[in-house]
């Protein structure tokens, strides 16, 4: 199982979409706060965001707070536009941690630097600043499913049936 990690996220719209995301694929999603909106039940139920009860959620107050209480959190992932190398160049694992940041400013640098042998990135046009955050989430998280084999997933639609 995937872990897709968010640092201090900022805007809702993407939290939803990453969530969603999440939920799909069964990839359990970690907040590291603060937040820039509320994830109270009665904040989500209002925002209609109906899939939340498919996600499993867990909530830090800080990156510190986060490693105290995973400390197997040992394979590791940091996407950064800043990062050396591609994101298809990573080696993802069943139950690794994807870590992004938060929309304005990405990861922490004293994090990225830390960890500068697992940065990666989505490669892009030099005149482009960033790809959204929930687009960077999920083509992550599926290539890191592509890589094990989509565990639990199903492979093919109800066409598959069809005469």
């Amino acid at each position: 199982m995937l872990n897709v990690v968010l640092v201090e996220p900022e805007i809702p719209q993407n939290c939803g979409n990453i969530a969603r995301t999440c939920a799909a694929t069964g990839a359990r999603l970690h907040l590291i706060r603060p937040l820039g909106f509320d994830i109270s039940d009665r904040a989500v139920k209002r925002a209609g965001l109906d899939y939340w009860h498919l996600v499993e959620i867990f909530d830090y107050d800080g990156l510190e707070d986060f490693f105290r209480r995973n400390p197997d959190a040992q394979d590791i992932w940091l996407t950064t536009t800043k990062a050396p190398r591609s994101y298809q160049e990573a080696q993802f694992r069943d139950g690794c941690w994807l870590f992004f940041g938060k929309e304005t400013a990405g990861l922490p640098e004293a994090f990225r630097r830390a960890h500068a042998d697992r940065c990666i990135r989505l490669p892009m046009r030099a005149q482009a600043r960033s790809l959204n955050l929930s687009n960077t989430v999920a083509v992550c998280v599926y290539e890191a499913l592509r890589q094990t084999g989509f565990p639990g997933l199903l492979d093919q639609g109800s066409m598959a049936q069809e005469p």
